[in-house]
């Protein structure tokens, strides 16, 4: 495929987890953690498609109000992979980070978060984002008060760089899997121009071939911007 139809900055609502494993008779932490290995294999494979930024929704605000034995069991797996994904990031020269708020977070898992950060700095083939703790409206008005406290009006330009991701490329692509119709405060602002890919296969079910289908969809569309 010609470079320039392959996105250079993807985003992910990774949806279905639990519905996943109610499927199949099992408790919902067998869901997270086979969409957890699903997320890692599905990276490795968008890098290697020419992608140069993935943003994975992993985690929202909304998230946090679960039980408290399905957010044990959410952070135990960061626990369990990040070290290891970081690691794997590292010698494929991606840098990983992530968005969202950290204090909504045990502190070991924000420990263990900076060290991956830390681990794969500087990596130049590309960048993986996981939204963890993150709301795209929280985003939002995070970077209000940021401009609240500069005293001055801004532009779009300089409020954007104000966002979590002001330094990367807008979505191009932006896919949510399971079902849903809609990008639940992702990357609002962000998203204002991504072109909109739903599936109704589950997270741990959307393989390499299923990404392969939604860049293949994206090629084929005319992006205008709002112009004629």
């Amino acid at each position: 495929m010609d470079e320039a139809r392959i996105p250079r900055h993807i985003a992910i609502i990774m949806d279905g987890n639990g519905r996943w494993a109610k499927k199949r008779l099992m408790p919902r932490s067998a869901g997270h953690r086979a969409g957890m290995k699903r997320m890692i294999g599905l990276s490795e494979h968008i890098f290697d498609r020419g992608v140069r930024c993935c943003t994975l929704f992993a985690l929202s605000t909304e998230n946090l109000s679960r039980s408290k034995e399905e957010l044990d069991g959410l952070f135990a797996l960061l626990r369990e992979y990040f070290p290891e994904n970081a690691e794997i990031l590292r010698a494929k020269n991606i840098t990983l980070r992530v968005i969202g708020d950290r204090s909504l977070l045990p502190a070991d898992v924000v420990q263990v978060i900076e060290a991956g950060e830390k681990r794969t700095e500087g990596g130049t083939r590309g960048t993986l984002v996981l939204a963890i703790g993150y709301g795209g409206r929280q985003d939002i008005l995070s970077a209000v008060n940021k401009a609240v406290r500069a005293g001055k009006e801004v532009t779009m330009e300089e409020f954007s760089s104000m966002l979590s991701e002001g330094d990367l490329p807008d979505p191009d692509l932006l896919i949510r899997t399971g079902r849903e119709l809609r990008i639940s405060n992702f990357l609002l602002w962000q998203a204002a121009y991504s072109e909109l890919y739903f599936t109704d296969v589950l997270f741990p079910d959307f393989s390499d071939k299923e990404l392969d289908k939604a860049i293949e969809a994206f090629s084929h569309r005319e992006r205008r911007f709002g112009k004629a």
